[in-house]
């Protein structure tokens, strides 16, 4: 039963953990702030899943009541296209569910065969949030499975993308079984190796020979298998007239085996094949420590992520989701409140009120008027409106926009440390070689001369030099993470820490989109305020929410003849009263107010108005400060689509040398990035919509900031959760410390080198010499590069998770 009650001695909402309001409801002796909430709850009790509340206070989410509408889903062209596998019986599919937050999460996600028994059953993964469901689709539906989701609070987002399948699946298959290779030949060459290092008896001699076979057959898979990759690496950079670190990696590797399969046919020695398998071993485990990123976060976003799967098509059979892939030119949408325009279209009924923000960095809706063109990737604001297509889907403004040629995405040729300091190691390694056989040919020893050069060769491969950067890059990487700034690969921690200029947008950026801050203008007594609290109460509007919250509490008046009307405003009749809240036209009162910055909501009570309240969308907590910390450092710019409204403001805020630019189309600030670059600057740019693609793209790095890392973000090089903005200053400065430690690490390397050099280049270097010294450079160079980095870690303030 429900029940709606003004009190309760709880201050949190049992399911979701948010504040409760004056009016509350309970159930089984809980405390819920809203009926969705309510809801979930029952309907987990009577499936006996109460469990879902032992693993984690507050573990659910808010039921959104604003759900998408799933009719689409019941098309089966539109289905097929989602579903992974199906057949006569079973359904199985895959959704990405942004709620998932915890294990109390996993847990009902993973018996969600108790909420139905159509659900064979349900795997979820934690990182990628994804939960892969098998269901019988006789039972029950796709669109069924989806609604059930969204009644327990875990609401699938299934956009466009999800139906062109674009992205590829992260897999390090191949490389892992590269790796097993590596491992199992060198653990065996190792243990063959044992008797010839520490001396034979005169049983083991006979066996030698056959050890030394046996190693050669462990060493050739290594060569012509696991080590391939460095081979074709080294062929491409050669090819390229460049001269990569796997160049000398895979002429150590091939002098390697040349030398131990020499040895070995000529009976000479037991040659190199455990140094040999080691080398390969390790450098494919930094190959997986490197690649092995954040894959969880998707970095390559497009406008399809930003587009549902389907529209609402108005025509002789009614309205009907049909694909949008389907939508042609004349064909009229109808477009429900928060619904995205997918096309360039004319507006034919209704009053459209539409959110540009993600497009153009307007944070106001702008109203349009019937006849006027709205352009595709705007979010209609308010009652359902009517539009006719003038441009297919693939010809509209967002497409173009999004596929301009400047703003294509393009491989970033990052110049790491490693790559340069390789251009000279290669040229210095082979004069060294060659220098040493040159000596001992010059002093008629054949075989020294022989010894020396492939001893060089063997003892000088950078095996320490190539494992530093990965390992390092990714502590550092781990330590971004915990602090909710997902960096797509390593190399961008590089030039994180190379960058001297740094350029922002506006809205959503340096502007908190989870946060507004309201205040009051006008005669308002508490009486009325309580009255006007009531009538928000029964809307969903962001705005009326954020008065309720600023009104406190203030008991319950009972609400008549409540109306919302779309673009307008709200209305209703409390004690007597008849309250209006809204735009200045619909309340009847000045406009003069619509002239400050933010939103602005206008009251009136029975017929004279009674004031304004005025919502800005604050700034990030302690901007003035993270950016006089930055300004210290670096040059700040600011270029935004947004008006010019805030620009005394943020003048007080940003360095005086500081441009402030705003009304700028994307490609104006993607010309901006370019005219910095060409002056010298390397640029990093952050942002938050589509507005900024070209610009992130085009700066040396791109950061996208977003308040839910989860939902749409243009394509970038690294995602900043808004929450983490403030410690901005200490992720430049831990970049920085972590090139920092990789030149120390090579520091390290190369005087693990000198050391063998000296005994390379007299030719006197035996088996078991580059069989301790190679490990011991390894094992030396990942324990240092981790603890180091921790080490910076803590002194940046990095280490605990933020919460």
């Amino acid at each position: 039963m429900n029940t709606e009650t003004k009190t309760s001695k709880n201050t949190k909402c049992f399911h979701c953990g948010d504040a409760l309001p004056n009016a509350v409801y309970e159930s089984d002796g809980h405390a819920f702030c809203c009926l969705g909430c309510q809801s979930v709850y029952q309907i987990l009790s009577s499936s006996n899943m109460q469990q879902y509340y032992r693993y984690n206070a507050h573990p659910g989410k808010k039921r959104n009541d604003q759900a998408d509408r799933y009719e689409y889903l019941d098309e089966p062209a539109i289905a097929d296209k989602l579903i992974d596998f199906k057949n006569d019986e079973i359904t199985m599919v895959t959704f990405y569910v942004p709620s998932i937050h915890c294990s109390s999460c996993v847990w009902l996600l993973e018996h969600l065969y108790k909420l139905h028994p159509a659900i064979v059953l349900s795997q979820s993964d934690f990182l990628k949030k994804q939960v892969n469901i098998t269901f019988k689709h006789g039972d029950i539906s796709l669109r069924a499975l989806v609604e059930l989701l969204t009644n327990v609070g875990y609401e699938p987002k299934i956009t466009l993308q999800d139906v062109v399948k674009a992205g590829q699946e992260f897999s390090q298959k191949g490389l892992i079984a590269k790796i097993a290779v590596a491992g199992f030949c060198f653990g065996n060459s190792m243990m063959l190796s044992f008797p010839e290092y520490f001396g034979m008896a005169a049983f083991e001699a006979k066996y030698s020979i056959f050890f030394g076979w046996m190693n050669l057959s462990f060493a050739l898979p290594v060569l012509l298998y696991s080590g391939r990759d460095y081979f074709r690496s080294a062929w491409h950079s050669l090819w390229q007239r460049q001269l990569s670190l796997d160049v000398p990696l895979a002429l150590g590797i091939l002098v390697l085996f040349a030398r131990t399969a020499w040895e070995i046919l000529s009976g000479a020695g037991p040659g190199f094949a455990d140094t040999l398998c080691g080398l390969v071993f390790f450098l494919l485990v930094g190959r997986w420590v490197q690649q092995r990123t954040y894959h969880h976060l998707s970095f390559e976003r497009d406008y399809r992520s930003y587009f549902p799967v389907a529209v609402t098509r108005l025509g002789d059979e009614g309205a009907k989701p049909v694909p949008i892939a389907e939508i042609c030119m004349g064909d009229r949408l109808l477009i429900r409140n928060k619904e995205i325009i997918p096309a360039d279209a004319i507006l034919l009924k209704g009053r459209a009120a539409i959110d540009f923000s993600f497009v153009t960095g307007e944070s106001e809706p702008v109203e349009k008027v019937l006849g006027e063109i709205i352009y595709a990737g705007g979010r209609q604001l308010g009652e359902a409106i009517e539009l006719e297509v003038v441009k297919a889907v693939s010809q509209s403004y967002l497409t173009k926009l999004w596929n301009n040629d400047a703003f294509k995405q393009y491989e970033k040729r990052f110049r790491t440390f490693s790559n340069v300091v390789s251009q000279y190691f290669t040229v210095v390694l082979l004069g060294i070689a060659f220098s040493a056989m040159a000596y001992w040919f010059l002093h008629d020893d054949v075989a020294k001369a022989w010894g020396a050069f492939t001893a060089v060769l063997i003892i000088a491969c950078p095996c320490a030099l190539a494992l530093s950067s990965p390992f390092t890059l990714s502590a550092a990487l781990s330590v971004f993470d915990k602090n909710r700034f997902y960096v797509k690969n390593t190399a961008a921690i590089e030039q994180l820490a190379a960058v001297n200029c740094l350029v922002f947008d506006k809205t959503g950026t340096i502007s908190s989109p989870s946060a507004t801050r309201m205040r009051f203008e006008g005669n308002l007594e508490a009486e009325e305020l309580a009255m006007v609290a009531a009538v928000c109460q029964n809307s969903n509007h962001p705005l009326s929410r954020e008065l309720v919250k600023w009104a406190g509490s203030i008991g319950r008046w009972p609400v008549a003849d409540y109306r919302e009307i779309g673009g307008k405003g709200i209305e209703a009749l409390v004690n007597s009263n008849w309250i209006r809240i809204g735009s200045a036209a619909f309340t009847g009162a000045s406009a003069a107010g619509g002239l400050r910055a933010g939103s602005n909501i206008h009251i009136s009570i029975n017929g004279k108005a009674k004031g304004c309240f005025f919502v800005e969308q604050p700034w990030r907590e302690n901007l003035g400060e993270i950016m006089g910390e930055l300004a210290k450092g670096y040059e700040l710019h600011l270029i935004s689509g947004d008006n010019a409204k805030e620009k005394d403001r943020l003048r007080e805020i940003f360095p005086g040398n500081a441009d402030l630019l705003f009304n700028k189309l994307p490609a104006e600030k993607l010309e901006y990035i370019q005219l910095l670059q060409q002056a010298g600057s390397k640029v990093c740019m952050f942002g938050d919509g589509l507005n900024d693609a070209g610009a992130l793209k085009r700066a040396d790095l791109g950061i996208a900031v977003s308040d839910d890392i989860n939902n749409f973000s243009p394509g970038c090089d690294a995602i900043l959760d808004g929450k983490s903005f403030a410690l901005l200053p200490r992720f430049l400065r831990f970049a920085k410390d972590a090139v920092r430690v990789i030149r120390m690490s090579f520091g390290i390397s190369l005087t693990y080198n000198i050391v063998g050099l000296s005994f390379a280049v007299m030719g006197t270097m035996s088996p078991l010499f580059a069989a301790v010294l190679m490990p011991l450079s390894t094992i030396t160079i990942i324990g240092f590069t981790t603890i180091a980095t921790h080490i910076y870690a803590s002194r940046n303030q990095l280490n605990n998770r933020p919460s």
